[in-house]
């Protein structure tokens, strides 16, 4: 008898080609779709066959390259014929569990894209119950006594599709998922959306809703189910990574009180660690400019001046201590701390670009400097790696600031730098000594030459009395005396000239 056409699949999973199209027949139908076949593979060359030399030949590098792709392709489709062998398996003893089914009137067959085909004895009323898309179709053959085929053609994934016809016979969905993994339960939710299995589609969408998932399947789950368009039905699984609409304000409050609670934890390990944490996350962020958090240099700024506050307080505190009031070490240890605070906010300005604005706010901490050198090195070296910090971004071209700013800056700190510098290095392991003086090597270098005469032959004299306890800046100190007496490029208009003495910074 004829096949007569009663749909065109259209949905995603099984059918692509729109002109496709699924039929149903009495049981004596011919498939369209021609028999599987599975490919024989290339017969191995025999060791006579081979050349006696031991470099292979091309053909033969190819013919091996060839038979270990087929035996892999192979391997492939036996796993797959055992897992589907295990599915009809489990379709027989639901039929055999639930006897009132009847025999069955409809033989499904499901084929792949290269011709692995699948046959299943199914039933009509389970089909029609259970998926409506099948409902709708086979409505339009109701003869009594008539048994059906049905052809599916063109399947991406025969298994998921074999496995979402057995969960149509399965009284307990939830129960029969567990233990599977998400990429293998999305495939079953593609199928199910396509067939409008609802008892399915739910079903996985628990058990999605339910799982853990990696940030690789995170990133699946969202792609899968914008794909599907579920509607309302998949809001629940999406809670976990949907939020409200961020705004600056919004941002801003949280990174400031996370940063706070950050900057007062008590635990020094727990603060380090967080820390470490946030450092990552803003740097993760500082790649992504179309996903990026946004927030205010502001937030950070306010943080920067409470961390100043707290120097300036324990610093005067320090200079003023006696026997009777709070114990050194103590205070000594709040200093390390609030300097440690500042270097990790001003890291994290230097990260995000903000840092410009800071080296004038640096500069003009003067009231700090002249406490700073009040303090015993070993307690106030931890301060100075801010300065070491800020040359070294500006040697490298992540801060742009005027030239006033630049030497206003090592107006006021240099000298800090320069007795804190031994105690800096053997202090931290994390300083980085040669970094440090090539970061203050190429700041000085950007200034005018005047300033680069002063600051240098100041250095010049330190350095012959200090040795490795001061900062080696003798490639800025070649390059000052390569322009100043060798190139030589004259500005017209400074009839001033250069000379070698001990002069204090010009203001």
């Amino acid at each position: 008898m004829a096949s007569r056409e009663v749909s065109t699949m259209i949905k995603q999973g099984f059918i692509s080609d729109p002109t496709l199209s699924l039929s149903f027949s009495p049981s004596r139908t011919t498939l369209s779709s021609r028999p599987y076949s599975p490919s024989s593979s290339p017969p191995p060359p025999t060791e006579s066959a081979r050349p006696s030399h031991n470099n292979p030949t091309l053909f033969e590098m190819m013919s091996e390259e060839a038979l270990r792709g087929s035996k892999t392709i192979e391997e492939s489709r036996k796993k797959t014929q055992r897992r589907v062998a295990k599915f009809l398996t489990e379709l027989k003893a639901y039929n055999f569990k639930n006897g009132g089914q009847g025999l069955s009137d409809v033989k499904l067959t499901v084929v792949s894209r290269d011709g692995y085909r699948v046959a299943m004895d199914v039933h009509r009323r389970v089909l029609s119950e259970k998926s409506r898309f099948f409902a709708e179709k086979l409505s339009q053959r109701r003869e009594k006594g008539v048994s059906h085929t049905v052809e599916i053609s063109e399947c991406d994934d025969v298994e998921v599709y074999v496995e979402t016809v057995v969960l149509m016979y399965c009284d307990d969905l939830k129960k029969r998922l567990i233990g599977e993994n998400v990429t293998k339960v999305l495939a079953l939710l593609k199928v199910s959306a396509a067939i409008m299995f609802d008892a399915g589609i739910s079903s996985c969408l628990e058990y999605l809703e339910a799982v853990p998932w990696s940030e690789d399947e995170e990133e699946k789950v969202v792609s899968h189910l914008s794909q599907l368009e579920l509607d309302g039905s998949m809001t629940e699984v999406l809670q976990r990574v949907s939020s409200e609409p961020s705004s600056s304000a919004r941002s801003d409050g949280i990174l400031l009180n996370l940063l706070s609670g950050v900057l007062q934890a008590k635990d020094d390990k727990a603060r380090r660690e967080m820390k470490t944490l946030f450092s990552r996350l803003l740097r993760e962020d500082s790649f992504d400019d179309d996903n990026r958090f946004d927030f205010s240099k502001d937030t950070l700024y306010h943080l920067c001046h409470r961390c100043l506050s707290s120097l300036v307080l324990c610093l005067s505190e320090a200079t003023a201590i006696d026997g009777s009031r709070r114990d050194r070490g103590v205070l000594m240890a709040e200093i390390a701390r609030e300097a440690d605070n500042l270097q990790w906010i001003v890291d994290i300005l230097i990260e995000k670009r903000m840092a410009n604005d800071f080296v004038k706010l640096w500069a003009d901490q003067r009231e700090l400097a002249e406490l700073h050198s009040k303090i015993p090195t070993m307690y106030r070296h931890e301060i100075s790696r801010i300065t070491a910090q800020l040359c070294i971004a500006i040697g490298r071209g992540n801060i742009l600031v005027g030239k006033e700013s630049r030497f206003s800056l090592l107006a006021t700190w240099l000298e800090a730098l320069y007795d804190d510098f031994g105690w800096m290095r053997r202090a931290s392991k994390s300083v980085d000594k040669k970094l440090v003086e090539d970061g203050l090597s190429h700041t000085i270098l950007t200034l005018s030459m005047r300033q680069q005469q002063a600051i240098l032959l100041k250095w010049f004299d330190r350095f012959l009395n200090k040795g490795d306890d001061c900062p080696n800046i003798q490639r800025a100190f070649e390059v000052w005396w390569r322009r100043a007496f060798i190139r030589q490029y004259t500005d017209a208009e400074d009839s001033s000239q250069l000379q070698i003495t001990v002069c204090s910074y010009p203001s």
